[in-house]
C-alpha cells in the first residue's frame, strides 16, 4: 500500500480536471463505504429511541419500534410505545401531533434514520 506522501505525489501529478474529479469520486465512494459500515442496520422491527437532534423537541427521548422505510431509506415511520404516546398527549410543547385520548400506540411518520437510535440488542 503505497504512503499518503506517495498519494499526495501522485495526485498533484495528475494532469487535468477529469482525473482529479475522478479520483475526487473514487475517495467519496470510499468514505460513503466505510461510514455506512460503521452504522447499525435500521430495519422495521427494531426497537428504538429518537435522538436529541431531532426537532420538533417533544420528540427527543421518545421510543417505540422502527416501522417501514422511504425509498431511500432516510427516513422511517416510528409506532411510539404506550408510555411514549402518552408522554407526547401529555407535552405541553407539542403543538403538531394530535394523539387521541384511547390511543395507546402512535405512528409518526417519516422520522430521519440520522435520529433514529437503536436500543435492542440486535447488531448489524
Amino acid at each position: 500500500m503505497p504512503t499518503l506522501a506517495e498519494v499526495r505525489a501522485f495526485i498533484s501529478e495528475l494532469p487535468d480536471v477529469v482525473s482529479v474529479a475522478a479520483l475526487q469520486e473514487a475517495a467519496t465512494n470510499r468514505l460513503i463505504q466505510l461510514d455506512a459500515a460503521k452504522r447499525p442496520v435500521i430495519t422495521p422491527g427494531r426497537t428504538a429511541r429518537i435522538g436529541t437532534t431531532i426537532t420538533p423537541a417533544c420528540l427527543r427521548l421518545l421510543t417505540g419500534t422502527v416501522q417501514q422505510p422511504n425509498r431511500t431509506r432516510s427516513r422511517f415511520d416510528f409506532l411510539l410505545d404506550e408510555a411514549s404516546t402518552k408522554r407526547l398527549r401529555r407535552d405541553p410543547s407539542n403543538t403538531r401531533f394530535r394523539v387521541a385520548d384511547g390511543e395507546k400506540r402512535y405512528r409518526l411518520a417519516k422520522v430521519p434514520a440520522a435520529c433514529i437510535e437503536l436500543t435492542d440488542p440486535a447488531d448489524s
